[in-house]
């Protein structure tokens, strides 16, 4: 089960589509990676954006949940850090993992800016770390230690995602 103190920004992302993967991703159950939506998201990711550093692994001693950022380049004094995703469709999920990413380094004495990257759509958004956002994160990551703590998964519930999902023998065989 995933340290409650840390969560990882995976989990914010699922959170907000499907709570039942946040229980699955917490007990290490990986969806199904030869799902063809998950081999193009990969491809995606390694192709785009090559000239800016990418998959930047952030640990410190005290943070025992890892962070895996897509992408970090600097704009002048800016560190901008970016997240890439193969489609907005889940625009929303994207913005949330983005901004607990930007809270943690915010956490560590890091002041960045967020940029959502669609490279399909050609699409650029940026997220700036709001007091908004932050406390819909800190709500999101109490319901997120809530559905890790239960012994069984929330029942699964069928929503426009499912088709295309990587877990959908998980709940749906």
């Amino acid at each position: 089960m995933v340290n409650s103190l840390h969560l990882q920004g995976t989990l914010i992302w699922y959170y907000y589509i499907c709570p039942r993967e946040v229980w699955l991703m917490s007990r290490h159950l990986e969806p199904y990676q030869g799902n063809p939506f998950i081999e193009i998201g990969r491809l995606i990711s390694e192709e785009a954006y090559k000239r800016d550093r990418k998959e930047i692994m952030l640990q410190t001693p005290e943070q025992t949940g890892g962070m895996v950022i897509d992408l970090i380049k600097t704009e002048g004094e800016d560190i901008v850090v970016g997240e890439i995703k193969k489609s907005s469709r889940f625009e929303k999920s994207a913005m949330m993992q983005l901004a607990y990413y930007l809270m943690r380094l915010k956490n560590l004495g890091i002041h960045a800016k967020g940029l959502l990257l669609f490279p399909k759509e050609k699409k650029k958004i940026e997220i700036a770390l709001t007091e908004e956002l932050e406390n819909e994160l800190i709500e999101a990551q109490n319901e997120i230690k809530r559905i890790i703590a239960l012994p069984i998964p929330p029942q699964p519930k069928m929503i426009r995602y499912c088709k295309k999902c990587g877990y959908q023998e998980l709940c749906w065989s």
